[in-house]
């Protein structure tokens, strides 16, 4: 599966952006699609994650209430709503794959970082 993300920019602290992630290949029904990010200097972290099978969503605990991720079958592509956005939100943005059901199967497609930016 080719995963191509897009939607990140520059914003100020507490405003919003949206993500997308179109993947293409094989049937993205068979896989969990993920989002990660990486900050400077920093390792790369987990932020959400959707089954497409029975819309299972699962965030890490820095962006619940923050960031919804949601799925369109139909056009095979994922997003991620980030919202009351925060500096600490900046990172290279990274959707990824995995297949199977499970969240915590290996994530062997990746696709192109985007920069998200959050000026204080």
């Amino acid at each position: 599966v080719q995963l191509q993300a897009s939607g990140g920019g520059l914003v100020q602290a507490g405003g919003s952006l949206r993500l997308s992630c179109a993947a293409s290949g094989r049937t993205v029904s068979s896989y969990v699609m993920a989002w990660f990010r990486q900050a400077p200097g920093k390792e790369r972290e987990f932020v959400a994650a959707i089954s497409w099978s029975g819309g299972r969503k699962r965030y890490a605990d820095s962006v619940k209430g923050r960031f919804t991720i949601s799925g369109d079958n139909a056009k095979s592509t994922i997003y991620l709503q980030m919202n009351s956005l925060k500096p600490e939100d900046t990172a290279v943005y990274y959707c990824a794959a995995a297949l199977g059901s499970s969240f915590m199967n290996e994530y062997n497609y990746w696709g192109q970082g985007t920069q998200v930016t959050v000026s204080s």
